[in-house]
């Protein structure tokens, strides 16, 4: 298609039944060395593909009662299946955070969105809080006509109390950065369970974008895939 913009709504409509949103877009500059777009030159834009709250897990869990059960990531997958199918659909390449060598998908929504990371450094959304999530991104080889991100009141910086950063039993998350080990450690330890069972204890405790925030059985998804037990 010639105009990726013009098609945006056909785009998110086509992501929509996948229980994926657009996520704002870029227009990449010299300083930004681009990824290919679709035929292999530099792409000169991006529009980047997420979901807010679970909307996708219902389709997912349709998709992967298909799958072999011993398939290897399987929400990247899915997510790579969906994405690649639009991305061929519109003329775009598609392009993943799992992608090696890794894109710089964070500072891109930073870009997209207008967003600050939180404590966590999950990128904190003034109406999804730490509910939402990147899984890919589509790059074009024409300018998409782009508005400039809304200036976003960052909910972190009236938040007082910070009980993202209270709530873990072994103080994974300070403000010098995350504990990868001890956090490792505890979820599979004896005193893990409300992790394994519920998601992340800290993230659970941030009060902003509550409606959104995933059912429990999603988060333990999540967390099972971050520390997967032994046997």
């Amino acid at each position: 298609m010639t105009s990726a913009y013009r098609s945006a709504g056909s785009i998110a409509a086509a992501l929509s039944a996948h229980g994926l949103i657009l996520r704002g877009g870029l227009n990449f500059t010299a300083d930004d060395a681009p990824p290919a777009g679709p035929s292999g030159v530099p792409a000169r834009s991006a529009l980047l593909v997420g979901q807010a709250g679970a909307a996708p897990w219902p389709h997912f869990l349709r998709w992967r009662e298909q799958q072999p059960q011993a398939i290897a990531n399987p929400l990247d997958t899915w997510s790579r299946q969906v994405i690649g199918a639009v991305a061929n659909e519109f003329g775009a390449r598609a392009a993943s955070p799992s992608d090696k060598p890794y894109l710089p998908f964070q500072q891109w929504a930073m870009r997209a969105e207008g967003l600050k990371p939180s404590p966590l450094g999950i990128l904190m959304h003034p109406e999804y809080g730490l509910w939402h999530a990147y899984r890919g991104a589509l790059l074009f080889e024409d300018e998409i006509a782009i508005p400039e991100p809304q200036v976003v009141f960052h909910l972190c910086d009236t938040c007082i109390d910070k009980p993202c950063l209270k709530s873990c039993p072994v103080n994974a998350y300070s403000m010098e950065g995350f504990a990868y080990q001890s956090c490792l450690a505890h979820v599979r330890g004896p005193e893990g369970e409300p992790c394994r069972s519920g998601g992340c204890l800290d993230r659970n405790a941030c009060p902003y974008g509550a409606d959104y925030r995933y059912p429990a059985e999603v988060q333990a998804f999540h967390m099972a895939s971050f520390a997967p037990m032994a046997g």
